[in-house]
């Protein structure tokens, strides 16, 4: 018998996230983690489940199975958020605008700018020498 839920994908900087979400008891899993044990900072789980405050929705109520891949913390934190938001209007598409109204649907493009040639970083020159 399979197990009906739905699956999104999140992306930041240079992470991606897949994540499942199905009805449960509140599981909330991060690479085969706790999930507060795989997000320590202080803040950072609660942004991930501010898209549930945001419909009106417990999320104890459902299972969160994630594979985040890639980047840095805040870029993993932020490609969780994104795919949570996604699945969400996979289960209920009203859910829509009350998402898009708090920001949780745009994705941030933002990305590192590439390094040029001459310069010590993207934009940072090296130090001027009179002689």
């Amino acid at each position: 018998m399979s197990v009906q839920y739905y699956e999104a994908i999140g992306r930041r900087k240079e992470s991606t996230a897949r994540v499942r979400l199905n009805g449960g008891s509140g599981v909330f899993v991060v690479n085969e983690k706790e999930a507060a044990a795989y997000f320590p900072r202080i803040g950072d789980l609660h942004d991930i489940l501010r898209a549930f405050s945001a419909v009106g929705q417990d999320a104890k109520k459902y299972d969160i199975s994630v594979k985040v891949q890639g980047g840095g913390t805040s870029g993993q934190t932020e490609a969780v958020r994104l795919g949570l938001s996604r699945a969400l209007i996979l289960l209920n598409g009203d859910w829509t605008s009350a998402l898009r109204k708090n920001g949780l649907l745009t994705r941030d493009a933002r990305v590192k700018e590439r390094k040029k040639p001459g310069l010590k970083k993207a934009r940072k020159a090296p130090t001027y020498t009179k002689r």
